[in-house]
């Protein structure tokens, strides 16, 4: 386990802590065909809102 510093208050050590939890998590790969799709996906349904169905 990490060591915290003496003067750590406790929303610093709260966040510190959400943030340990949100590293943790699994991310999705970056890059790729997907991420192509929702960027094209959402470009065309920004521009065009009548075009979405």
């Amino acid at each position: 386990m990490t060591t915290t510093p003496p003067d750590e208050t406790p929303i610093q050590r709260a966040l510190r802590l959400k943030q340990a939890a949100l590293d943790a998590r699994p991310q999705p790969p970056r890059g790729g065909k997907f991420q192509r799709q929702q960027a094209a996906r959402a470009a065309i349904g920004a521009s065009k809102p009548w075009m979405k169905k």
